[in-house]
């Protein structure tokens, strides 16, 4: 049986359809990161654009009535900075082979790396149907392939069945076990981690006042304060900043009920109530994300507070399914996250890249589970 016929087109910037248009294709439940919103801030404020090495070319889909069935965040991409997915060894495969790596198409949301739905369709037609506009628009343009990140069990069903290779690797996410309170979460671990969370937080919080922050209590002078300590962390980090403050002035316009800014300040006489830390966090329907973190002030188990513990509190008052802190960050185990996979899907014109890709592939899957297992087998939870 042939597929009903669509038509694809591409999306120079998201604003080339509205608002209610997009999000009328986001999944059921609140995403925020592949809200209209959100990736209009990123291009309009400059933080995802032509200058950074982050060309939209979002992918939109309509069926033979003119009406839309699929979108989906695209850039063409100069480089591999910002996607949390390292592909820098295929890269340079295939300079080695005298052919170009970039610009390539990656299917993400910039600077995020935070699990999401990607091929924006409610239907499996809708969603192989954005995934083969990529997929043409990859051989037509001459690219060297088509990468999406961060992916929904949906969005890999999909990609899977049309050839695309599978990538596994591994984030830290605290998991809310109906826990109802950060205390019942504390009585869930063994004697020693309990303690050792508590001096943690009693040393973090010892001449701190901590704020978290959403709405309208929410003011210009708290993103000041959130953008030097943001500033403080990537150019120690990576040496520039992914994000503008244009781009957080934005988030302030159209997303602060979504977010969550968890700031410390001095008190007691001690820097009296000037700024030393603070963390910035998005809330979903079925997460809280924390996502960029800076300080002012280096002060012993402050990170942990603010990023870590304020979160699992904020996320169980708000009732979520888990909290999502970001990539890397083994010391987060310790704090009640636990190992978790992440996906990603890959296709490459290259027949002979493909190959050795989906090769290595394999193996890196299976050493992504003998790691996840052993880490789970150290969590700091009690024991059954």
């Amino acid at each position: 049986m042939s597929s009903p016929p669509y038509t694809a087109r591409i999306l120079t910037q998201i604003s080339d359809v509205s608002a209610s248009d997009w999000n009328g294709l986001i999944p059921q439940g609140n995403h925020p990161f592949v809200s209209h919103r959100f990736l209009l801030a990123a291009e309009e404020s400059g933080s995802a654009s032509a200058e950074t090495g982050w060309i939209p070319r979002h992918i939109w889909v309509e069926d033979d009535t003119g009406t839309a069935i699929g979108a989906a965040p695209l850039y063409l991409k100069s480089h591999s900075q910002g996607e949390y997915v390292f592909d820098h060894a295929w890269a340079d495969a295939l300079a080695r082979a005298g052919m170009d790596y970039y610009p390539k198409l990656q299917s993400c949301v910039p600077f995020t790396p935070a699990t999401g739905p990607r091929l924006l369709a409610s239907t499996e037609l809708g969603r192989k149907a954005v995934a083969g506009a990529m997929m043409q628009a990859c051989a037509e343009w001459d690219m060297s392939g088509v990468h999406l990140t961060f992916l929904t069990p949906e969005d890999r069903t999909t990609l899977n069945a049309l050839g695309f290779a599978a990538r596994e690797d591994r984030q830290f996410h605290f998991i809310n076990r109906d826990y109802a309170d950060f205390d019942a979460f504390l009585a869930s671990l063994t004697s020693r981690k309990r303690k050792n969370i508590r001096k943690e937080r009693q040393a973090a919080q010892d001449g701190v006042t901590i704020k978290r922050l959403t709405g309208d209590d929410l003011k210009d002078e708290h993103w000041d304060i959130f953008y030097r300590c943001y500033l403080d962390t990537s150019q120690r980090k990576w040496g520039r900043p992914y994000l503008n403050r244009d781009f957080f002035d934005r988030m302030q316009q159209t997303m602060r009920d979504d977010i969550i800014l968890v700031m410390a300040f001095g008190k007691d006489g001690v820097m009296d109530g000037d700024p030393l830390a603070a963390a910035l966090n998005y809330i979903g329907s079925d997460a809280l994300y924390g996502r960029n973190w800076g300080c002012l002030v280096d002060k012993p188990f402050l990170h942990f507070e603010l990023c870590y513990y304020q979160a699992i509190e904020a996320g169980l008052e708000l009732g979520l399914p888990r909290v999502e802190a970001g990539a890397q960050g083994e010391h987060k185990l310790a704090r009640g996250y636990e190992p978790v996979v992440t996906h990603s899907a890959h296709w490459l014109a290259h027949a002979g890249l493909m190959g050795a890709v989906e090769d290595y592939l394999v193996r890196e899957r299976a050493a992504v589970k003998y790691n996840v297992d052993i880490l789970a087998d150290h969590t700091p939870f009690k024991k059954n």
